[in-house]
Parts: structure tokens; C-alpha cells; sequence
């Protein structure tokens, strides 16, 4: 059950990623970064940190809607989720990050 981790680049230049589940659905996006390899070592980021349980951390956004961060070893998030209606949705997409991220093949938009 692979997905795929799309990598880009933003309107000021710089590169980021997102992980589609197999249907096609965003399940996190990276933040920004100045170069092709540090995006790279970023997705390495997911895959290896997505397998820790405790590396996930579910928040509340102000209008009441749930969303997660992958975070690394270090503290640093290096991928957040969209927002969630609901807690179990929110549980659901970290199960999906978990389960897609290690096996995605990197294309590039």
C-alpha cells in the first residue's frame, strides 16, 4: 500500500514535498527548504520518523479542527497534516502517514 511523496517548488524558489496516500489524498507537507537535498533528506526524515509512534503530535487549531505533526529526533517538525474534522479522523491520518511513507516512491511535480 504505497503512496508517493510528490516534491515541488514554491513561488519564492524554494523546495518542498507532500506524501499522497494511494488514492491521491495529501496526508503532510513539508515546510520549505533551500535545497533539492535537504528536501530529499527530509523525506528520508518521514519515512524513518513516521515508524515512531512519539513522534507524532495531534493539536487544536483555534476554530476547533484537529491536525498532527510528524516531528523528528531532534524536536524539528518536518511535516504537518491537513486539518481534521474530527479526533478519529486526525488518528486515521496519522495511521495513513505511518502506513504509506516508508515504501513511496519520490516524483517530482
Amino acid at each position: 500500500m504505497a503512496g508517493k511523496f510528490v516534491c515541488s517548488k514554491s513561488k519564492d524558489g524554494q523546495d518542498f514535498f507532500v506524501l499522497k496516500a494511494n488514492n491521491g489524498q495529501v496526508i503532510l507537507q513539508s515546510e520549505r527548504y533551500k535545497s533539492k537535498k535537504s528536501c530529499s533528506n527530509g523525506i528520508e526524515s518521514v519515512r524513518k520518523n513516521s515508524q515512531d509512534e512519539g513522534r507524532f503530535e495531534t493539536k487544536i487549531a483555534k476554530d476547533g479542527r484537529s491536525y498532527f505533526v510528524l516531528k523528528a529526533s531532534n524536536g524539528q517538525v518536518v511535516g504537518k497534516s491537513q486539518m481534521y474534522k474530527s479526533a478519529s479522523g486526525c488518528a486515521n491520518g496519522i495511521k495513513s502517514v505511518a502506513t504509506h511513507a516508508p515504501d513511496a516512491e519520490v516524483v517530482e511535480a
